[in-house]
């Protein structure tokens, strides 16, 4: 039995649905989750902080005694420098002045900084 007929046919109804599928994989991955966070702690920051006082430098790699590390966000003004590190995550972070606790609820254990 011949079965071209009938797997163009389906194909012909349902091929849209692969295109959804890897659009959808990734928009669920990690990287993307990522990439979209960053994006919007730099539009946030090109938006709501005036250019004249404050200084946004991005994605800044920095060398260690074991490699290197990578910064997400640096803002610098007569204020202060602040060091943003971009977490696209969900859970609470509580903290006090002696102790930060990050409890996020996917990966059900905590962390303390």
């Amino acid at each position: 039995m011949d079965f071209d007929p009938i797997i163009q046919q389906v194909f012909g109804a349902l091929w849209y649905l692969l295109p959804l599928a890897i659009l959808a994989g990734i928009l669920k991955s990690p990287w993307f989750k990522g990439v979209a966070g960053e994006f919007l702690v730099n539009t946030a920051a090109r938006l709501f902080l005036p250019e004249d006082e404050y200084h946004l430098i991005k994605d800044v790699t920095l060398p260690t005694r074991e490699g290197t590390t990578q910064i997400d966000h640096i803002v610098v003004s007569r204020y202060g420098v602040f060091v943003i590190e971009t977490k696209n995550m969900k859970g609470w972070i509580f903290g006090s002045f002696k102790k930060l606790l990050m409890n996020p609820p996917t990966l059900k254990i905590a962390y303390f900084f």
